[in-house]
């Protein structure tokens, strides 16, 4: 389902390092400023009864992370060389691109084009959801936005005591230039604050957020997140993931 590179066991480097343009950073989003007026053009109801279990309602009218602009992901072709890479079949260049990053600081994968299509037309009206990830004696529950071509997470605590002006702790883009040649779409994700989230947290986040919008039992639960909130539970989530009810 998900092409997810694997930092922590591949060691490979790609031969094909002229693929990649020399211009390429290590980081692929520019400088958040707040902008009110696009916060304002932008807004659109999160689910509204979430006092039952968060006190979520607070922001009820408002969205996550409008308050920044602008979220600006590097284009592909400051990264890869495209014309070179049209050249490459899809599992080529899928292994190209995990290897380019290996080390760079990014959480990379790839992803089928009708699997980006489901994930697109699903989070179109279940935008939101929250995940639960585990750490140590406890778990921290994350607050997602899923805006393709853009994924943004943030801590629930943060998000509830700031609204729209908090902060990602991660960010992932997805690039559909090779779509329909290739069917391939790459993910490229970023941690935004390392004191929050670890690479491999970062990088179960993404596969786990992709795992309740792509499975048909759990984006259930998505959906009673985002339209009936009134009967979603928070340990059905943690069930789903096999994790402990505290």
């Amino acid at each position: 389902m998900l092409r997810l590179s694997s930092r922590f066991i591949r060691t490979k480097v790609s031969p094909v390092k002229d693929l990649f343009t020399k211009t390429s950073s290590s980081c692929s989003f520019t400088t958040f400023t707040v902008n009110p007026t696009i916060q304002k053009q932008r807004e659109k109801a999160i689910p509204c009864d979430f006092l039952k279990w968060s006190s979520l309602g607070l922001y009820r009218t408002s969205r996550f992370a409008t308050g920044f602009t602008p979220l600006q992901p590097k284009p592909l072709d400051s990264i890869i060389d495209i014309e070179r890479a049209k050249d490459k079949s899809a599992e080529d260049l899928a292994t190209i691109w995990d290897d380019y990053h290996l080390g760079r600081g990014h959480i990379c994968a790839s992803l089928k084009t009708q699997l980006y299509r489901l994930l697109e037309h699903r989070s179109a009206d279940c935008r939101y959801f929250v995940i639960p990830l585990w750490k140590g004696s406890g778990y921290a529950t994350m607050f997602v936005q899923v805006q393709l071509p853009h994924i943004l997470v943030t801590g629930l605590e943060d998000y509830k005591a700031r609204g729209t002006q908090a902060a990602p702790y991660f960010t992932a883009s997805f690039y559909t230039d090779f779509a329909e040649s290739k069917d391939l779409v790459l993910i490229r994700g970023d941690i935004v604050f390392t004191s929050k989230l670890t690479d491999s947290e970062a990088e179960w986040l993404l596969e786990t957020i992709q795992s309740f919008y792509l499975n048909d039992v759990r984006f259930k639960l998505v959906e009673r997140f985002n339209k009936e909130a009134r009967n979603f539970e928070f340990k059905d989530v943690l069930r789903a993931l096999s994790m402990p009810l505290l």
